[in-house]
């Protein structure tokens, strides 16, 4: 499976983007998925994932802001509001699929104050 991850952008502080993880097969039907943010170089850090079944977990730093959502197997929704400047960075759509991660490229969120 091939992840893709779109939607990125560059906002002024408090707006909103809605970030896209695009599947190549159906797969957030059966797979857990998250969406990790990378700043500068930095490890990716977890901000929110959404597990086979629906449900959601968030970072305590985006929650309230952030709504992940599945759209359908294919594809899911990150949808970021009330942006604050620390929520710039380069966002990944990650997996584990069959025991190898699975990553396709990031979209740039730029968060200007």
């Amino acid at each position: 499976v091939q992840l893709q991850a779109s939607g990125g952008g560059v906002v002024q502080a408090g707006g909103s983007l809605r970030l896209s993880c695009a599947a190549s097969e159906s797969f957030f039907s059966k797979n857990n998925a998250g969406w990790y943010r990378q700043v500068r170089g930095n490890h990716r850090t977890l901000v929110a994932s959404i597990f086979s079944d629906g449900t959601t977990n968030y970072v305590d730093s985006v929650k309230g802001r952030f709504t992940l959502s599945r759209e359908n197997a294919n594809t899911i929704h990150l949808q970021m509001n009330s942006l604050r400047p620390e929520d710039t960075g380069v966002y990944y759509c990650q997996a584990v699929h069959m025991g190898s991660l699975v990553s396709g490229q990031g979209t740039q969120v730029t968060v200007s104050s």
